[in-house]
Protein backbone atom coordinates (compact mmCIF):
# COMPACT_ATOMS: atom_id res chain seq x y z
CA UNK A 1 0.00 0.00 0.00
CA UNK A 2 1.42 3.37 -0.99
CA UNK A 3 1.37 6.52 1.13
CA UNK A 4 -1.60 7.93 -0.84
CA UNK A 5 -3.75 4.87 -0.22
CA UNK A 6 -2.63 4.73 3.39
CA UNK A 7 -3.61 8.37 3.92
CA UNK A 8 -7.01 7.75 2.33
CA UNK A 9 -7.59 4.81 4.67
CA UNK A 10 -6.53 6.87 7.68
CA UNK A 11 -8.84 9.71 6.64
CA UNK A 12 -11.77 7.34 6.18
CA UNK A 13 -11.29 6.08 9.73
CA UNK A 14 -10.52 9.41 11.40
CA UNK A 15 -6.95 8.36 12.21
CA UNK A 16 -4.89 11.14 10.63
CA UNK A 17 -2.44 12.83 13.00
CA UNK A 18 -3.64 16.43 13.53
CA UNK A 19 -0.13 17.88 13.06
CA UNK A 20 2.07 15.49 11.05
CA UNK A 21 4.48 18.33 10.25
CA UNK A 22 5.27 18.59 13.98
CA UNK A 23 6.46 14.96 14.14
CA UNK A 24 10.24 15.11 14.14
CA UNK A 25 11.19 11.84 15.80
CA UNK A 26 14.05 10.16 13.90
CA UNK A 27 11.93 7.15 12.89
CA UNK A 28 9.44 9.39 11.14
CA UNK A 29 11.83 11.80 9.43
CA UNK A 30 13.89 8.99 7.90
CA UNK A 31 12.85 7.79 4.48
CA UNK A 32 11.58 4.51 5.92
CA UNK A 33 8.11 4.01 4.40
CA UNK A 34 6.87 1.97 7.37
CA UNK A 35 6.91 4.97 9.72
CA UNK A 36 4.26 7.44 8.59
CA UNK A 37 3.88 10.73 10.47
CA UNK A 38 0.25 11.02 9.38
CA UNK A 39 -0.71 7.75 11.13
CA UNK A 40 -1.99 8.97 14.50
CA UNK A 41 -2.01 5.54 16.16
CA UNK A 42 1.50 4.71 15.06
CA UNK A 43 2.79 8.09 16.23
CA UNK A 44 1.09 7.75 19.63
CA UNK A 45 2.45 4.25 20.11
CA UNK A 46 5.98 5.25 19.11
CA UNK A 47 5.77 8.25 21.46
CA UNK A 48 4.96 5.95 24.38
CA UNK A 49 7.61 3.44 23.30
CA UNK A 50 10.24 6.19 23.08
CA UNK A 51 9.55 7.05 26.70
CA UNK A 52 9.25 3.54 28.12
CA UNK A 53 11.82 1.63 26.06
CA UNK A 54 14.28 4.33 24.98
CA UNK A 55 14.09 6.25 28.26
CA UNK A 56 13.23 9.57 26.61
CA UNK A 57 11.67 12.13 28.95
CA UNK A 58 7.94 12.75 28.72
CA UNK A 59 8.26 16.32 27.43
CA UNK A 60 10.89 15.34 24.84
CA UNK A 61 8.92 12.29 23.64
CA UNK A 62 5.74 14.33 23.36
CA UNK A 63 7.42 17.18 21.47
CA UNK A 64 9.23 14.82 19.09
CA UNK A 65 5.91 13.22 18.15
CA UNK A 66 3.85 16.40 17.80
CA UNK A 67 2.01 16.21 21.10
CA UNK A 68 1.98 18.20 24.33
CA UNK A 69 2.83 16.73 27.74
CA UNK A 70 -0.89 16.65 28.49
CA UNK A 71 -1.48 14.77 25.23
CA UNK A 72 1.22 12.28 26.23
CA UNK A 73 -0.46 11.60 29.56
CA UNK A 74 -3.86 11.19 27.93
CA UNK A 75 -2.40 8.65 25.49
CA UNK A 76 -0.53 6.92 28.32
CA UNK A 77 -3.66 6.61 30.46
CA UNK A 78 -5.71 5.33 27.53
CA UNK A 79 -3.02 2.78 26.68
CA UNK A 80 -2.74 1.65 30.30
CA UNK A 81 -6.50 1.16 30.48
CA UNK A 82 -7.21 -0.46 27.11
CA UNK A 83 -3.96 -1.28 25.34
CA UNK A 84 -3.72 -0.42 21.66
CA UNK A 85 -7.49 0.06 21.43
CA UNK A 86 -7.16 2.91 23.92
CA UNK A 87 -5.03 4.86 21.45
CA UNK A 88 -8.01 5.20 19.10
CA UNK A 89 -9.79 8.45 19.86
CA UNK A 90 -13.27 8.09 21.29
CA UNK A 91 -16.14 9.13 19.07
CA UNK A 92 -16.91 12.80 19.71
CA UNK A 93 -20.23 13.93 21.10
CA UNK A 94 -22.82 12.60 23.51
CA UNK A 95 -23.55 8.94 24.03
CA UNK A 96 -27.30 8.81 23.74
CA UNK A 97 -30.14 10.83 25.23
CA UNK A 98 -29.11 12.06 28.66
CA UNK A 99 -32.56 12.91 29.95
CA UNK A 100 -34.34 9.66 29.14
CA UNK A 101 -32.95 7.50 31.93
CA UNK A 102 -34.54 6.32 35.13
CA UNK A 103 -38.02 7.51 35.97
CA UNK A 104 -38.30 9.83 32.96
CA UNK A 105 -37.43 7.10 30.47
CA UNK A 106 -39.79 4.65 32.14
CA UNK A 107 -42.59 7.23 32.11
CA UNK A 108 -42.08 7.95 28.40
CA UNK A 109 -42.22 4.23 27.58
CA UNK A 110 -45.37 3.61 29.65
CA UNK A 111 -47.42 6.70 28.79
CA UNK A 112 -50.38 6.36 26.40
CA UNK A 113 -48.91 5.69 22.91
CA UNK A 114 -51.73 7.64 21.25
CA UNK A 115 -50.38 10.89 22.74
CA UNK A 116 -48.19 12.99 20.45
CA UNK A 117 -44.51 13.59 21.21
CA UNK A 118 -45.33 17.20 22.07
CA UNK A 119 -48.06 16.15 24.50
CA UNK A 120 -45.75 13.66 26.22
CA UNK A 121 -43.01 16.33 26.40
CA UNK A 122 -45.47 18.61 28.19
CA UNK A 123 -46.41 15.86 30.66
CA UNK A 124 -42.72 15.11 31.35
CA UNK A 125 -42.01 18.78 32.01
CA UNK A 126 -44.99 19.10 34.36
CA UNK A 127 -44.23 15.91 36.26
CA UNK A 128 -40.38 15.87 36.35
CA UNK A 129 -39.37 19.43 35.49
CA UNK A 130 -37.31 18.10 32.55
CA UNK A 131 -37.62 19.79 29.17
CA UNK A 132 -37.60 17.34 26.24
CA UNK A 133 -38.09 17.97 22.55
CA UNK A 134 -40.95 16.11 20.91
CA UNK A 135 -38.49 14.40 18.49
CA UNK A 136 -36.49 13.01 21.42
CA UNK A 137 -39.65 11.33 22.66
CA UNK A 138 -40.63 10.12 19.20
CA UNK A 139 -37.19 8.58 18.66
CA UNK A 140 -37.27 6.92 22.09
CA UNK A 141 -40.66 5.41 21.35
CA UNK A 142 -39.48 4.08 17.97
CA UNK A 143 -36.74 1.99 19.63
Amino acid sequence: MGQTERRRSLEANGLVHPRPEAVRAPLFVSNEAFFFAEDKLQVKYEMLRAHVVDGMGVAAAAAAHGYSRAGFYLAWGAFEGSGMAGLVDARPGRRGPLKLYGEVGEFVRKVDPSLSGAAVAKLVEERFGVSLHRRTIERARAR
